[in-house]
């Protein structure tokens, strides 16, 4: 839900049902024969080498006649004949994929578009058109393979869209289903709540809830380190017999148990992440959060990997897309916005170097209140967003903003703009 809709309703006391279309992936384990993971292993390669190949023409033309090339994947099927042996829609995507990265390069702080490398993230798009893509209720349908052995375990409701066929560095299919689909927003609550991130407690609510900080990575980093230990001896046995690391059965065969432990922790954390954030969106009609700068949080050298470890990014992501499915109020304050010096009863705010990190509960000079550092610092973020929206409430005013916006909850069609509840 936008600011301005949230306003309106504030503003009128109308509360209106938004049902949005959206695009939701659905992602599935597959079980490829010999056969289909051959057919797999060939579009992998000429994904990679279309991008690959077409970058490289980019840069070359660019570097000689200062102006940008217009090269398309059918041009190389001349000269590459084995790109006809895939289908024509995953190297299409290829070049759809590529000037979206140079749109991002240009438009943003998006960095160059990269060459790929094999075994990095390996995949390729197809398209549904006319039920090339289908799901049934053990198997996947996929344009110039067929059927798949898949494990659904969850049912499709919406228009298929594409299919995202991957491969993970530990050797397991997975394809994601993109469909358009219709989300219904969850029941309203009249409950607003405000989070402060953290590294012991990964979030403190300011309801006194406290959520633990599972830390997948200290969890498995034992494990890790004693299989990446192998992993080292089984390369050096290699090199002493001058084979490379392709052809040694024991290297590769240590390589997927590393593979499998980072797999592990990434699987745990993001299973983690996502029911926390469906909860809070669940419960709660208003979040409030910081807009934290994460990239230069993480060049801490002491604190860099306790807050990778905590994926604060991808969790604000989560709380993003489903706040705007289900019908639910996000807002992101200033990141540099005092919450934790700042007293939640009289508004003292301490001074510079009164709070380190190593304090986890002060005292207000003013009040003379005794605050928890974490506690604190999620109701002045609540307190700080609601500000926020209670002055997009007063400038825009209610009958402003219901004259700007098409409501359809009686039935009758008003003003339309780019803005409408239903």
């Amino acid at each position: 839900m936008s600011y301005e809709a949230f306003a309106l309703q504030q503003a009128t006391g109308i509360i209106y049902s938004m049902s949005a279309c959206i695009l939701k992936a659905y992602k599935y384990r597959l079980y490829p024969n010999t056969e289909q993971q051959e057919f797999f292993a060939k579009s992998f390669g000429c994904a990679r080498f279309v991008w690959n190949k077409m970058l490289h023409d980019k840069i070359e033309h660019y570097e000689k006649t200062k102006t940008t090339l217009k090269n398309t994947p059918a041009q190389y099927k001349k000269e590459f004949e084995w790109l006809k042996e895939v289908g024509s829609l995953a190297l299409a995507n290829v070049q759809l994929d590529l000037q979206k990265a140079f749109q991002s390069f240009f438009k943003s702080s998006f960095g160059f578009p990269k060459f790929k490398r094999k075994g990095i993230k390996d995949s390729y798009t197809t398209n549904n058109q006319k039920g090339t893509v289908a799901v049934t209720s053990r198997s996947i349908k996929l344009p110039k393979i067929g059927l798949i052995k898949a494990k659904i375990d969850r049912e499709i409701n919406g228009l298929i869209k594409s299919a995202t066929v991957s491969k993970t560095p530990a050797g397991r299919y997975f394809v994601s289903v993109l469909v358009e689909t219709i989300a219904q927003p969850l029941p309203k609550t009249n409950s607003s709540v405000g989070i402060d991130l953290g590294i012991t407690d990964f979030i403190v609510l300011s309801d006194k809830t406290e959520v633990v900080n599972p830390k997948f990575l200290a969890k498995y980093e034992k494990k890790l380190a004693r299989e990446q230990k192998i992993l080292a001896k089984r390369r050096e046995v290699a090199k002493a017999a001058n084979r490379k690391l392709s052809e040694s059965r024991n290297y590769q065969k240590q390589r997927l148990k590393v593979a499998k432990v980072y797999e592990k922790i990434a699987n745990c954390r993001k299973n983690f992440l996502h029911k926390t954030s469906f909860n809070l969106i669940k419960n709660h009609d208003v979040i409030v959060i910081e807009d934290l700068n994460v990239k230069g949080m993480v060049k801490n050298r002491r604190l860099a990997k306790a807050i990778s470890d905590s994926s604060w990014s991808e969790f604000a992501t989560m709380l993003t897309y489903k706040a705007d499915w289900y019908g639910k109020q996000l807002v992101k304050i200033d990141r540099w916005f005092p919450s934790s010096k700042t007293c939640s009863g009289c508004g003292h705010v301490l001074g510079r170097g009164e709070l380190t990190l190593a304090i986890r509960q002060w005292q207000c000079p003013s009040c003379n209140a005794v605050l928890d550092r974490d506690y604190n610092a999620s109701i002045n973020i609540l307190n700080e967003g609601l500000r926020y929206l209670l002055s997009i409430t007063k400038t825009l005013g209610a009958r402003e903003l219901a004259q700007s916006i098409c409501i359809t909850s009686d039935g009758v069609q008003r003003t339309p703009s780019s803005l409408c509840i239903t």
